[in-house]
């Protein structure tokens, strides 16, 4: 293949990816430009091995077959709610393919006797210490959206200077192998100081902030594959992974924005740890007495009403409440009741979680309403009905300076008419803040699993 055909047919596949990035904005387009943009990583991969002339072909397709068998079986066997820990393995292994990818480079450097010429080394670098953190930070951010440590930060005594020594340390090692890489000692602890620096950097992390952490370890692990680039060479991987990194850090400013805090202090911040001190709504107290109701009581109101926003949240990903939601307001829309869905930005465990669950589920996208676009609608809506939801419909973010999340943007449910808050217990939210709206004169509390509930609502609901 000669060079200009190569880089036509790079090019092909970069304007594939943009194409299919494009889609993935919109709902009604998704499916298509993930298609589009996988299409784009075959035109790339296929150059690739044509390009460089590989052979062994039986392993090249062994391989792939191998891969797509893994894929196609874990993305049918995952369940949609435990789709925030499935993007965080993806990130951590496109990071770690990244970084085996140069070190295999390097060690053939090192085996032909030849200094990596170039940026080629710096690349290398960047390469092994991204990729390396990529994939520790990823497994440190699965367990804690599986619950299977604690979602609190994790924090210990003198934890910035040891993260300070670290990171000196890193630099030095950074400076080391770039220098003079054919040492192969120096880039074994590169490599080591790297995957301890993933776990460093996201134990303090609260659950509250995963939206947060796994769009930044998507960039990281998109950054790393366009190091890995340089180190090869190769034009495609360069601008894959420089779209995957620029536009894993415009969605990290976004969710930031959507909390009203810098990235600086998401990461370094402990967000979400238990308070020393402050008013009753930054820690688990109780600030009134909560008014339990029943799903049938809930139908008296709804009976009265004209118009519904629905807030979904965690809690209703965890029952897989999405088709029960959808029945709901499908049976209200039926009875004459205006319904429509507000979307937080950062509700669930990654970015776009509830809008996945309710496309999911088949809720007409257009429906689904952004948080500045729906918050001027709450005075005038007569039922405001909460799922799961905790943190996005704080009011102490509005109103409580010492409350931990005083600044943040909130969803306005507590300025309906009527407020019903379908949820499990009184336990706060990741964040470990107290909500008053709780305890408002016009909400009415309904305890319970979010699915279970639903369907009970939506039978109170018909036989009103």
């Amino acid at each position: 293949m000669s060079a200009t055909v190569l880089q036509i047919a790079y090019l092909l596949s970069a304007v594939l990816f943009i194409v299919g990035l494009k889609m993935l904005s919109s709902a009604r387009t998704a499916t298509r430009g993930n298609a589009i943009a996988a299409l784009g990583m075959g035109v790339a991969i296929v150059t690739t091995l044509i390009g460089q002339g590989v052979l062994g072909w039986e392993y090249i397709i062994g391989g792939v077959a191998l891969g797509s068998a893994i894929g196609a079986f874990t993305a049918l066997r995952v369940k949609m709610t435990s789709m925030p820990e499935m993007v965080a393995l993806l990130n951590g292994s496109g990071g770690v393919a990244s970084a085996l990818v140069a070190g295999a480079e390097l060690l053939s450097y090192a085996d032909r006797g030849e200094s990596p010429a170039g940026m080629v080394a710096t690349a290398i670098v960047l390469s092994t210490l991204i990729g390396g953190l990529t994939l520790t930070g990823s497994l440190i951010a699965f367990l804690k959206l599986a619950e299977k440590m604690p979602g609190r930060p994790i924090t210990y005594p003198g934890q910035q200077f040891v993260n300070a020594i670290i990171g000196l340390g890193v630099v030095a090692l950074c400076v080391m192998v770039a220098t003079s890489p054919l040492e192969l000692g120096p880039f074994w602890a590169l490599a080591g100081i790297a995957l301890v620096l993933g776990v460093l950097l996201v134990i303090p992390i609260g659950g509250a902030d995963m939206p947060v952490v796994i769009s930044l370890l998507n960039s990281y692990s998109g950054i790393a594959a366009c190091a890995t680039g340089f180190v090869l060479n190769n034009t495609g991987l360069v601008i894959g992974g420089t779209l995957v990194g620029a536009s894993g850090l415009i969605l990290t400013k976004i969710m930031c924005d959507a909390m009203n805090r810098s990235l600086g202090n998401v990461l370094f911040g402990a967000f979400g740890a238990a308070p020393a001190g402050g008013s009753s709504a930054a820690g688990g107290e109780e600030q009134g007495t909560v008014k339990g109701y029943t799903p049938e009581d809930a139908a008296v109101i709804f009976s009265n009403a004209s118009s519904c926003i629905i807030v979904p949240g965690y809690g209703m990903a965890v029952a897989q409440a999405q088709h029960a939601v959808r029945e709901l307001a499908d049976l209200l829309e039926e009875k004459g009741i205006t319904c429509r869905f507000a979307i937080h930005p950062v509700a669930g465990r990654m970015p776009g979680h509830m809008n996945v669950l309710l496309a999911e589920a088949d809720v007409n996208y257009e429906k689904l309403i952004e948080m500045d676009n729906i918050n001027p609608e709450f005075p005038q809506t007569d039922v405001a009905l909460v799922i799961g939801a905790n943190d996005v419909v704080n009011p102490s973010a509005r109103s409580d300076e010492s409350s931990p999340i005083y600044g943040m943007p909130i969803l306005d449910v507590d300025r309906a008419q009527h407020v019903f808050v379908i949820k499990r217990s009184m336990n706060p939210g990741f964040a470990g803040v107290q909500n008053p709206l709780f305890f408002n004169e016009n909400t009415m509390m309904v305890f319970g699993d979010a699915k279970a509930t639903v369907l009970a609502l939506v039978n109170a609901v018909r036989a009103y």
